[in-house]
């Protein structure tokens, strides 16, 4: 695999990423299905993985290739700041101009009484898993093989928990099993066009990397702060939420540390 190019491996990686949504989901067809405290334990697991992945995966490496690029660190500092909140300004403002809904919070956006709350739903995990797909494509595209998969599996691992969330979600609103289980596949499909664009960005040039890799961060931490530990805390069983998100975080630094180096 190490002789693919960074754009095809970005593709493969978050589709293999996206994939495991399905794969989360695939409890909801046997036996009792989770309650709010798994959901809630689940988001803060997906909190972690993102939180660990921003810092150590995309703005540590952004930094470095700046500084590499520019020889100085205060210019290095500035892109991966810009970059940041270029980033969280970008999804917050596709979080503006698209009519969403969360099962806990209601609906968000433009006014979209003209459709249905299963398309608003789907957009809102849209948003949240288009960041997902970004940054494994710009790790895959600025560091190869030993770049991109730890966060490829750190992304994925937070995908299983998180489709099985949102299945059970699904089930809860009166959808049948299948309908859920399809419906949590189908989010986890959008990692995929990210992973291809994040990729294809970067390989174009190696001067955007340092921003790439600071946009999707800052991407990442704008819906872990508004979307994901929000949820989290909505149901009554924060300190579920902490556990997972302390899980989260230990494990996808492990990973990176462990298979990036």
């Amino acid at each position: 695999m190490s002789n693919l190019s960074p754009v095809l491996l970005g593709f493969m990686g978050s589709l293999i990423a996206g994939l495991l949504t399905a794969v989360g989901a695939i409890p909801v067809f046997v036996g009792r299905t989770p309650g709010p405290a798994f959901r809630n334990l689940a988001l803060g697991f997906a909190a972690g993985v993102m939180l660990a992945a921003s810092f150590f995966s995309l703005i540590i490496p952004a930094l470095d290739a700046a500084r590499a690029e520019f020889g100085s660190d205060a210019i290095a500092a500035l892109i991966a700041c810009a970059s940041i909140l270029v980033g969280m300004g970008t999804i917050a403002l596709l979080n503006e101009v698209l009519p969403h809904e969360h099962f806990a919070s209601g609906r968000e956006g433009p006014d979209a009484a003209s459709l249905r709350r299963l398309w608003l739903f789907i957009i809102a995990i849209t948003l949240h898993n288009v960041p997902e797909g970004l940054a494994v494509g710009v790790s895959f595209g600025a560091e190869g093989l030993s770049g991109g998969m730890p966060l490829a599996i750190g992304i994925g691992l937070q995908n299983m928990p998180e489709g099985l969330a949102v299945a059970v979600a699904l089930l809860a609103e009166g959808y049948s099993r299948w309908r859920s289980w399809g419906i949590a596949a189908l989010t986890g499909l959008v990692e995929p066009l990210g992973g291809l664009a994040g990729a294809g960005v970067i390989s174009l040039s190696q001067t955007l990397l340092p921003w790439g890799l600071a946009f999707a961060a800052g991407a990442m931490l704008y819906v872990i702060s508004h979307e994901i530990i929000p949820e989290s805390h909505r149901s009554g069983y924060q300190s579920r939420a902490t556990v997972g998100l302390s899980l989260g975080l230990v494990i996808m630094l492990f990973l990176d540390v462990w298979l990036g180096a």
